[in-house]
This record gives structure tokens, sequence and C-alpha cells, in this order.
């Protein structure tokens, strides 16, 4: 990659839909859009807005990238990879809680990765799942977040599943439970899911949490009481994917 070159890294994931530009190994851009139904017109926005040289794409919608603008593509656990030991070379796990899956993935020297695990067949452990519950308690994302931060433990949901947690959540407005205390079982379930899945790959820390659901402060909370540790959070950890694109673009 030389010092004059621009290479464009653009991740469409399934609730947005990420561009991340490099000259010289340093970020000079960054731009983030809704994912709509038409793919491809946000894809057209973010990338008519900008020059680049060279183009990588990852996530969700890779496939239609590669078919209507004729792009090399990249799988989303290499692309978080490198992303993210870019960011922070010291880690050797990563929780990415995106908005329709959660992937774990260890790490070894230089970003190589060693061994995944991701769960993209039920949305009860990603941000999807949070919006649903946000809505089912009229707060937005924001607000859920700081909800739970205020609630008290000791409430469990029995459903591992997201048409029925939701449905048990509405339940449990029904009967009277807090709202803020419903907001942080929510989280609490969601932390002991990728907990799970952080074992079964055998996790070594330093742990590094981005994607969406990575913004928020609660689920950051109990990730850290779940792991017994703090993880590292980027500035912005849903643009990992898509800087981890760019870098591979070499």
């Amino acid at each position: 990659m030389s010092a004059t070159e621009t290479t464009a890294g653009l991740d469409i994931g399934s609730r947005s839909t990420e561009l991340v530009l490099l000259r010289g190994g340093e970020v000079v851009s960054s731009h983030r859009l809704e994912t709509t139904h038409d793919i491809a017109v946000r894809c057209r926005e973010l990338l008519e807005a900008e020059a680049y040289d060279r183009l990588m794409v990852t996530g969700y919608g890779r496939a239609l990238a590669e078919a209507r603008f004729d792009a090399p593509t990249v799988t989303e656990i290499k692309a978080v990879a490198r992303g993210a030991v870019e960011l922070a070379p010291e880690s050797r796990t990563i929780l990415d809680v995106g908005g329709q899956d959660t992937k774990v993935i260890r790490v070894g020297d230089g970003g190589r990765v060693v061994r995944f695990e991701m769960n993209d067949r039920c949305a009860a452990g990603a941000g999807r799942f949070l919006e649903m519950i946000a809505l089912a308690l009229g707060y937005d994302m924001e607000e859920l977040g700081r909800a739970a931060m205020d609630g008290a433990d000791g409430l469990e949901l029995s459903s591992m599943c997201a048409v029925f947690a939701e449905s048990e959540v509405v339940g449990l407005v029904t009967r009277g439970i807090a709202r803020e205390d419903i907001a942080r079982a929510v989280h609490r379930s969601i932390a002991r899911r990728t907990r799970s899945m952080l074992e079964r790959v055998g996790w070594e820390p330093p742990l590094l949490l981005v994607g969406g659901a990575a913004r928020g402060p609660c689920l950051r909370a109990m990730v850290a009481s779940e792991v017994g540790e703090e993880p590292i959070v980027p500035d912005d950890p849903q643009m990992v994917a898509a800087l981890g694109a760019a870098l591979l673009t070499g």
C-alpha cells in the first residue's frame, strides 16, 4: 500500500453499512448509513461520494456488491480480525455483537484467525434483539442501555429464543415488573450467551468488544462481569470490519 494510494473497505451489515477509506495506512474518511431494502442504492451513495483506488467488501451483503460492483470480497471473520488487531494489537479474542449475529474470534500473531464461532441462527444474542426489546419496553436504544444500568439484578429470562423472549418481556410488563429490571435481565442474558461462546472457543485475554451493540454501556459492564475483566472497546466499534476490509485490499 503506497503513501498516496487510497483504499476503501465497505462493510454491508444487516442494520447499517460502513465505509472506511485509508491513505498511507491512516484513516482519512469514514461514513455510515442505515441498510435499507435496496442495498445496492445504499452502497452507491457511499461509494460515489468518495474517490479511491481499490475496494474490498465484507459483511452480510458482500455477494450483492461482488455482483453489482465487481468488487473483491472477504469474509466478516477475516475482516473483523484484521481491523481488530490493527486497533488493539494486544487483543487475542474478539467478541463481535452485530445486528443479526454474534461472532467470537480467537486470533494469533498478526491477526491470524485461530478459531471462531458464529451465532447466526437466532437473533437473541445480537443487536436486533435489543432493538425488539427496546420497542417492547417503549425505549429507544440509548434509553434501553441507560435504563438497564439503573435496573436491579435478580430477574431471569427463561427463554433463549428471540421471539419467545420478546413475548416473555411483554408478559413481565403486564405483571408490573419495572422496565429497568427487565432491560437489565435482557442484557444479562445476552452477556451469558456470549460467555458460553467465548468458553467454547477457548478464549484468551485481552478481549476486544466490537459491533454496534458494543456501544451500549450496560452490555460492556455485563460482559466484564461475566468474563472477569474489562473488555477493550474501540472508539467506534461499528467500523472495525470496514477498516479490516480496507486493510486487506493490499
